[in-house]
């Protein structure tokens, strides 16, 4: 990805002032009322649960996880593409518990079939569950008036975490891509649709392996709020920041700099992993034919900064400006 010189000021501004971002910050509203944690109490155990993850972490008696997500689909996503929505609904909770450390085992829909609206949703929620071996076993469709609106939620399991809230000062920052796609819409890359089955369960089962070798301990998937968006998410749970080299970060060839950075991949995932590990790390994606490189340090101070060569840019200084609301102690 390549930025001309005196660019990567105005970039970054053009990053933090999105959308998509702003409405990251109406997270606060759940970190206001629900607070850090919560405590969960099942099948005769008790434990802490933290929010603001890619998914919840339910301790279970056996000391293994079961881990629990959803995810809604806007509705012009669903109106303009009512095929890839339903795909997404399945593929974006999929990958979730995969940011987790987990493998999914199931997910159940809730589907309003408004105006315009077909069995195409439910035809591609159907594909993406044959694709990565994760049943569709319920969940609530009904008719309405307006738009067809449409959510999904997924549980899955794991015996170790991937977390938000465990990077450190001194990690490196590593991201792996899948680059061998294309852009669907405006934002959605797309590198799964056209991949096989095996390709990608395989891609997706290599976050949990790294978890269990515990090679990773901190990370998150890739959201609608953009490479830098995200980051910010992982830094602000964590209390720390970063410095964001943005010419290591894997990208397609001659991509628009501001589309790539916010744009939403199918597979994509931040990592922050201690130095020794990062060479093994980034091969074992690369072995799976996933774009990974080291793009970046985790700092002290929480501040989210981008480097391109010599320049250097402040996007945001999370102790000024919170995000989602979910940083601090519990």
């Amino acid at each position: 990805m390549k930025l001309e010189t005196g660019q990567l000021r105005s970039l970054t501004l053009e990053l933090a002032s999105r959308g998509e971002l702003e409405l990251k910050q109406d997270i606060q509203l759940a970190a206001k009322v629900f607070g850090r944690s919560q405590r969960a109490h099942w099948l005769g155990a008790a434990g802490e649960v933290r929010n603001g993850d890619d998914a919840a972490a339910l301790r279970a008696p056996d000391g293994s996880y079961v881990l629990f997500a959803a995810e809604g689909m806007r509705d012009e996503f669903v109106s303009a593409d009512p095929w890839f929505a339903g795909y997404s609904a399945v593929m974006v909770n999929v990958s979730d518990i995969a940011a987790m450390g987990g493998r999914a085992w199931a997910v159940v829909d809730v589907l309003f079939l408004g105006s315009g609206a077909n069995e195409r949703v439910l035809e591609g929620m159907q594909a993406a569950s044959a694709t990565f071996g994760v049943p569709v076993v319920g969940g609530h469709t009904t008719r309405v008036e307006g738009p067809t609106r449409l959510a999904a939620a997924v549980v899955g399991r794991a015996t170790s975490l991937i977390e938000s809230h465990t990077a450190r000062a001194g990690q490196l920052l590593l991201a792996a891509i899948d680059l061998r796609g294309s852009f669907r819409n405006r934002s959605a890359f797309n590198a799964a649709t056209t991949a096989s089955p095996e390709q990608l369960r395989a891609q997706l089962g290599l976050l949990p392996e790294l978890a269990e070798s515990g090679r990773v301990r901190a990370g998150k998937d890739i959201s609608n709020a953009g490479v830098c968006g995200t980051l910010l998410m992982l830094l602000e749970s964590s209390g720390v920041g970063a410095l964001l080299e943005l010419g290591a970060l894997p990208a397609p060839e001659r991509v628009d700099p501001l589309r790539w950075l916010t744009a939403f991949p199918s597979f994509g995932f931040l990592l922050a992993v201690d130095p020794e590990h990062a060479p093994e790390v980034c091969a074992r994606f690369r072995a799976l034919e996933v774009a990974a490189a080291v793009v970046g340090e985790v700092t002290a101070e929480p501040k989210l900064v981008l480097r391109h060569g010599q320049e250097r840019a402040l996007y945001r200084d999370l102790q000024l400006d919170p995000l989602t609301g979910f940083g601090g102690p519990p």
